[in-house]
C-alpha cells in the first residue's frame, strides 16, 4: 500500500517556526487550528520547544505570563475566534505589564463559509486594541516573516503586548468536506 506523502506546508508557516524557533520562544500554547497547522507538529517534535494543548485560549494567556515569569520567551497560537475567550484574561497583561506575544488566524472574513466566524472576525482588531494589545497584520506570504519579527522585538525588546493577525487568504479557502 503506497501512501500518498503529506504536502510541503506554505512557506509563510515554515517562517513563522523558524522565527519563533530563531528568537528563543521555548513554549507555544495553542489550541488545535489548521492554520497554526506546522508550527504547532514542529514544536511538537523540537525538543527545545515546550508545547501546550489548551482547552481554551484564555488558558495561553497565563501559560505566557507564567513563562514569562519563570524566565522563558512564549507564544500563544489561536484562531479569531478564541480571541472573544480571552478578553477577560487580557487583563492580567495590562495590570502586570507582562510582554505578550500571540499569532491569530482570521476566520470570518475571506470566503468565509460559516456565518458563525463573522462576527469575531469583524471585531478582533478591535477587541485587541480595547485590552492595549498592539496590532499587526500580514495578508501576503512574503510579509509573514518580517511582521513576525517586528512583534517579537516589540514584546521581547520593548516589553509591549502584540498580536499579529494572518489574513485567512494566507490560508486559503476552506472547504467544507464529509469524510
Amino acid at each position: 500500500m503506497n501512501e500518498t506523502p503529506a504536502p510541503a506546508p506554505p512557506s509563510w508557516q515554515e517562517d513563522v517556526f523558524a522565527t519563533l524557533k530563531k528568537r528563543g520562544i521555548q513554549q507555544i500554547a495553542y489550541v488545535p487550528d489548521a492554520g497554526h497547522s506546522h508550527t504547532i507538529v514542529e514544536a511538537q517534535r523540537d525538543p527545545a520547544i515546550h508545547d501546550v494543548v489548551l482547552t481554551t485560549e484564555e488558558e495561553g494567556v497565563g501559560v505566557v505570563a507564567g513563562a514569562w515569569l519563570g524566565g522563558q520567551r512564549a507564544a500563544l497560537l489561536m484562531q479569531s475566534s478564541g480571541v472573544g475567550n480571552c478578553v477577560n484574561m487580557f487583563s492580567l497583561l495590562e495590570m502586570c505589564r507582562f510582554p505578550f506575544l500571540t499569532l491569530v488566524t482570521m476566520r470570518g472574513e475571506y470566503a468565509e463559509f460559516n456565518p458563525w466566524q463573522s462576527p469575531m472576525g469583524r471585531t478582533t482588531r478591535q477587541a485587541l486594541e480595547l485590552m492595549g494589545i498592539t496590532v499587526l497584520r500580514a495578508d501576503e506570504p512574503e510579509d509573514v516573516e518580517e511582521t513576525v519579527e517586528a512583534a517579537l522585538d516589540s514584546v521581547f525588546e520593548a516589553g509591549e503586548r502584540v498580536a499579529v493577525l494572518l489574513g485567512q487568504k494566507l490560508i486559503g479557502r476552506k472547504k467544507w468536506e464529509r469524510n
